[in-house]
């Protein structure tokens, strides 16, 4: 089961050195992330604003981009009335990101509560676009992460680790690691258990590898769905997020290369919930358009339902939220 706090337990001077000091290989990875115990954890706020999710109810997934603007991230959401909101990319005591925790500060705009779970401890301050966004030369925390907002309260939770081996940590070729920038942890899944009017479901919000292959991709979504099925036995089940689909396969970027739709749906998932189009854009971090990718999928089982619409991350003045639109759902228990 996996452990909750109220607020998760920060990396202590002496964690970080080891960190900073550890042969950048898998089996040291292992042992670091299981001596911290926010790797393993999740943080469980906010307050919901009501007691079950009513027989249809909408659902945004949206990997916000470290979330730079909490509270008008929150608000360009409200106005489409999700009862389950699925976030990315979440900061936490991050200095590009005014050290604030961007998932709380969602949260309580919304009204929802949240389980908030750690992808990377990063012991640096991002690339250059996010320096100049800094407002001092140290993160005050370092996480980055996953979470779900809820209208209702969590019954069960859960964090998936996608990647123990550290993709991002080893530099000897074999992941994605970089020597100068040290992360540790991976690619994860925050699940959980709530109650609808008519019988418990589950929800996750995950984020796959983007600088990887399909085949990767596929063994993370495998294992997924594996824990999933363990975690939430016979309930419906709703997956949201970034899954990187067809990333680092220029030019197209094809979305249509990814196995791991196959997978998902001989396992008696849809992919049906999914607005049309594409899903990335310019941002204030990315300020480029050379990449136009569909990246945020819905899958779906034991739900029916139909895609929302695809929601552009502008805000009223015309700033870019992320560098991802939002997409949405609405969804009803199938059968019921």
């Amino acid at each position: 089961m996996t452990k909750t706090f109220s607020e998760l337990p920060s990396v202590t001077p002496a964690e970080r050195a080891r960190i900073l000091t550890a042969p950048r290989n898998s089996e040291a990875h292992q042992r670091l992330m299981a001596d911290i115990p926010a790797m393993s954890a999740l943080e469980v706020g906010g307050k919901p604003s009501g007691a079950a999710l009513s027989q249809e109810f909408s659902v945004v997934a949206w990997n916000v981009e470290r979330c730079l603007f909490p509270e008008k991230s929150a608000a360009h959401i409200a106005a489409h009335a999700p009862s389950i909101v699925l976030v990315s990319e979440m900061d936490c005591g991050m200095a590009r990101t005014g050290q604030r925790n961007t998932t709380a500060a969602m949260a309580e705009k919304l009204d929802m509560a949240y389980a908030y779970g750690v992808e990377f401890y990063e012991l640096d301050l991002g690339g250059p676009t996010e320096r100049a966004r800094c407002t001092d030369d140290f993160n005050a925390i370092g996480w980055h992460g996953n979470a779900i907002l809820s209208s209702v309260p969590f019954e069960k939770t859960a964090l998936f680790r996608l990647d123990e081996d550290g993709y991002w940590f080893v530099a000897d070729g074999s992941g994605s690691g970089d020597s100068e920038q040290p992360r540790l942890g991976g690619r994860m899944a925050v699940a959980a258990i709530l109650q609808s009017i008519a019988k418990p479901v589950c929800v996750v919000s995950t984020h796959l590898e983007s600088n990887a292959t399909a085949a990767y991709r596929h063994q993370q979504f495998e294992k997924l769905l594996d824990m999933v099925d363990e975690f939430a036995p016979g309930l419906p089940v709703l997956i949201g997020g970034d899954l990187n689909t067809g990333n680092h396969i220029p030019p197209d970027f094809d979305w249509r290369v990814e196995t791991l739709f196959d997978l998902a749906r001989d396992r008696g998932y849809t992919w049906d919930f999914t607005p049309d189009g594409v899903t990335t854009r310019n941002s204030l971090i990315t300020p480029h358009d050379t990449r136009r990718m569909k990246l945020d999928w819905f899958a779906a089982r034991g739900f029916a339902g139909n895609p929302g619409p695809l929601i552009p991350s502008l805000d009223p003045d015309g700033v870019p939220l992320s560098d991802h639109e939002a997409v949405m759902c609405s969804v009803r228990i199938a059968g019921d």
